[in-house]
C-alpha cells in the first residue's frame, strides 16, 4: 500500500474516531460487535467517574491506534490484518464506539500462539483481533495514568519510565550494601493462573465505572480459540493482548505492598521477583512466608524447583548474573549460550545467500542483543564476542570462495602476499582453522567487517 493511500485511510480513520452519534450498525454475522438493536440492559455511568468516555476520546484513540499500528502483530481470530481492520473501523467505529458507552461491547476470543521458551517448554500467547487490541490499548492509557504513581518504586516491568536495566542495577546496589544472599522466586505460568475474582476485587478498588469494569471482566472471560474451537477461560490474563502487563502488576502490587511492609529490600519485573537478605537463613524463612502469602492470599503457585536461597552469582535476573559483592554485572551463562546459537543459525555455512543479505538479517539482531546485554560491566566478554562472531563470517567467506584458485585470487585482492596467499589457499585444513589463519585474518581484517556495516557488541576499538 502506498504512502498517500495510508495517509487517506488515516485520515478518514480520525473521522470515524470523530464521529460521536451516527446511527451506523454492524453487519449480523460479526462476532463481538453485535447490532445495538440486541437485547441487552446497557450500563448507566457511574456520576463520580466517566472513564469510558475517556477511553473513547478521539485524541485517545488516535495514540492506541499509532501504538497499535506501530507494533504490527498477526491477525486475531478475525483474520483482519491491521490495514483490513482501519477499512473495518472508518465503517463501523461509530457503532462500536456506542456498544462501549452503553456497556454492552463484547470481545472476541483471542487466538493460541505458541513459542518456545530459551529454557525449554512454551510460552501460551493470546493475540486478541485488531479491533480489540485498539480497545486494549485505549483503556491501558486511561488506566495506566492513573494507577503507576500507586505502584511500588521496586516494580520495575512494563512501566512507563522504567526498564530491566534499572531492576539489576539496583540489585547490584542491595548486593554491594551487604544483603548479599537472594531469595528467588520463581511463579508458576503467572500470566495463566491468575485468579479472575482477585484481579477484578482489586480493579473494582480502583474504578467505578461500571462500564469500565464490565469490559475488563469481558476481556478476561473471552476465551481462546485453538485447533478451531474456542474454549471458555476462567484464570489467567492472556499474554498477548496491551492490558495484561497493567493488570498482572495490579495483582502483584499486593506482594510489593507486603514486602514493603515488612521492610524487605527487592526488585521485581513482572512475575521475576528477587529479595535481597543477609543471611541465607534468614533467606529460607522469608521464602516460606512468601510462599504461603502467594498461595494463600492470591492463589498463585510457586514453582518450587526453580525457586531457590542462594548467593546472587549462582542465580541470575533478567539475562544477568552479579557477584557475590555486587562489583560487577555480567551476562548470565544461558543468555550467552543462547546468543551464540542464534548467530550460529543466522551465520550458518550452509545458508547459500550473499555476504550482504547475511549481514542484513544479522545486524538487527547483534544491535537489539547490544541495547540489552552492552549494560553488562564485562567489555572483554563483549570483545570476545565480537572477534568470535567475525570468525564465523570468515569461516562463511571462505566457504563461499570454493575452491584453492578462487581462493588465491581474493586473498591476492585483499593484499595478500602472493606466496601466503598460495600456502593459504592450497591447505586442505578444515574451515574454522583456516578462519584463524594469519593470510585469512590479513585479508579480512577488523576494518573491512565495519567497512561492510556488521554492528560490534562492544564498545569500538582501532583495529
Amino acid at each position: 500500500m502506498s504512502g498517500t493511500r495510508q495517509k487517506t485511510q488515516y485520515k478518514q480513520l480520525l473521522l470515524a474516531f470523530a464521529a460521536e452519534d451516527r446511527g451506523e450498525t454492524l453487519d449480523a454475522g460479526r462476532q463481538g460487535t453485535e447490532p445495538l438493536a440486541a437485547k441487552r440492559t446497557p450500563e448507566s455511568p457511574a456520576e463520580e467517574e466517566r472513564l469510558m468516555e475517556e477511553v473513547c476520546d478521539r485524541q485517545n484513540l488516535e495514540i492506541a491506534w499509532k501504538r497499535v499500528r506501530a507494533n504490527q502483530g498477526s491477525p486475531g481470530v478475525d483474520g483482519l490484518s491491521i490495514d483490513e481492520t482501519a477499512a473495518y473501523l472508518r465503517e463501523h467505529w461509530p457503532a462500536i464506539r456506542d456498544q462501549l458507552l452503553q456497556g454492552v461491547y463484547a470481545p472476541q476470543p483471542v487466538k493460541r500462539v505458541e513459542i518456545p521458551k530459551p529454557d525449554g517448554g512454551v510460552r501460551k500467547l493470546g493475540v486478541p483481533c485488531v479491533v480489540d487490541r485498539l480497545i486494549q490499548q485505549a483503556v491501558l492509557q486511561v488506566l495506566q495514568k492513573r494507577w503507576d504513581p500507586t505502584f511500588s518504586e521496586h516494580s520495575y516491568g512494563f512501566r512507563p519510565g522504567r526498564s530491566a536495566h534499572q531492576a539489576v542495577a539496583q540489585a547490584q546496589r542491595y548486593i554491594a550494601e551487604g544483603y548479599n544472599h537472594v531469595v528467588d522466586i520463581d511463579l508458576e505460568k503467572f500470566f495463566d493462573r491468575v485468579n479472575h475474582d482477585i484481579l477484578m476485587a482489586r480493579v473494582a478498588r480502583r474504578v467505578t465505572d461500571k462500564r469500565v469494569l464490565k469490559l475488563i471482566r469481558a476481556f478476561l472471560n473471552a476465551g481462546v480459540m485453538e485447533n478451531g474451537l474456542v474454549c471458555p477461560n476462567d484464570e489467567g490474563t492472556p499474554q498477548g493482548g496491551p492490558l495484561s502487563p497493567l493488570l498482572s502488576n495490579l495483582v502483584l502490587d499486593d506482594l510489593d505492598q507486603e514486602l514493603t511492609r515488612r521492610g524487605h529490600r527487592f526488585c521485581r519485573y513482572a512475575d521475576d521477583c528477587n529479595i535481597y537478605v543477609r543471611s541465607h537463613r534468614a533467606g529460607e524463612r522469608l521464602m516460606a512466608s512468601i510462599c504461603r502469602f502467594l498461595t494463600t492470599k492470591l492463589r498463585l503457585k510457586v514453582n518450587e524447583s526453580r525457586s531457590a536461597v542462594a548467593r546472587p552469582a549462582e542465580r541470575k535476573f533478567l539475562g544477568s548474573s552479579i557477584s557475590n559483592d555486587g562489583s560487577e554485572r555480567r551476562i548470565a551463562p544461558k543468555a550467552l549460550e543462547r546468543f551464540k546459537t542464534r548467530v550460529r543459525e543466522l551465520t550458518r555455512r550452509t545458508l547459500g545467500t550473499s555476504l550482504p543479505k547475511l549481514i542484513e538479517k544479522l545486524a538487527p539482531y547483534l544491535l537489539g542483543w547490544r541495547g540489552y546485554f552492552g549494560f553488562c560491566q564485562t567489555p572483554r566478554v563483549l570483545s570476545n564476542l565480537d572477534a568470535w562472531i567475525r570468525r564465523r563470517i570468515r569461516v562463511y567467506l571462505w566457504r563461499q570462495w570454493k575452491n584453492g584458485r578462487n581462493r588465491f585470487k581474493e586473498l591476492r585482492r585483499r593484499g595478500v602476499p602472493k606466496f601466503n596467499a598460495a600456502v593459504a589457499a592450497g591447505s586442505p585444513t578444515g574451515f574454522w582453522r583456516m578462519s584463524g589463519h594469519p593470510a585469512v585474518q590479513q585479508a579480512l581484517r577488523n576494518r573491512y567487517f565495519d567497512s561492510i556495516e556488521l554492528p560490534r557488541v562492544a564498545a569500538s576499538s582501532d583495529a
